[in-house]
């Protein structure tokens, strides 16, 4: 379980086949490994991985077939949003974030407002309903206030403390992210029996 809020921004070094899928190796500077212990859970981009290996300034992880097919933003070289999985007893300073991608959106539209960003995200058609004014999204790993929503799309503020401090400070019109709704309203769904 994880909070949404970035504690560092790391750069995956290789990419190299491993199974079906891919073994990473993260380069974390800054990004505390000491209390990181093999069987861990940091999320890269939003995405839960198990840390299977360490060394140095850097971790080494392994995403499969599954989870490349509905997710993007891990290939060789890419800077990537870290956070750490939260311990009993840790403050909540985002939402709760299961580190679970439910689908990749598309920036549509970045409009500067003097240091903060209004950005607009197109999600996939079945994950517009889980998106509401004012309720959370998480959006690359970071949690994040949906501020409007207009069908498909959804729009957020991006202040200057997260764009410096996260992947979002490269972020771009057109670039493909992770996001995963709040876990609250697919639970309220599944007891309306509307799913």
């Amino acid at each position: 379980m994880f909070a949404g809020i970035v504690s560092a921004v790391g750069r995956i070094a290789a990419a190299r086949p491993s199974g079906d899928g891919l073994r990473l190796t993260i380069e974390a500077p800054g990004f505390g490994l000491g209390d990181v212990a093999i069987g861990d859970s940091i999320a890269i981009q939003g995405i839960c991985h198990t840390v299977i290996a360490k060394q140095g300034e850097s971790f080494d992880v392994e995403s499969s077939r599954a989870t490349l097919d509905v997710t993007h933003g891990l290939a060789q070289g890419r800077e990537v949003n870290l956070e750490k999985s939260l311990r009993l007893g840790d403050r909540i300073d985002g939402h709760l974030v299961s580190g679970h991608v439910d689908g990749v959106g598309e920036v549509v539209a970045i409009d500067e407002l003097g240091g903060s960003a209004r950005v607009v995200v197109k999600v996939p058609a079945p994950l517009a309903r889980y998106i509401a004014k004012k309720g959370s999204v998480t959006v690359a790993g970071v949690s994040l206030t949906v501020n409007a929503v207009d069908g498909d799309r959804f729009e957020v503020n991006l202040i200057p403390h997260t764009r410096a401090v996260t992947t979002f400070r490269t972020l771009a019109r057109g670039d493909r992210v992770n996001l995963e709704v709040d876990m609250l309203a697919r639970y309220v769904e599944r007891m309306l029996g509307r799913d």
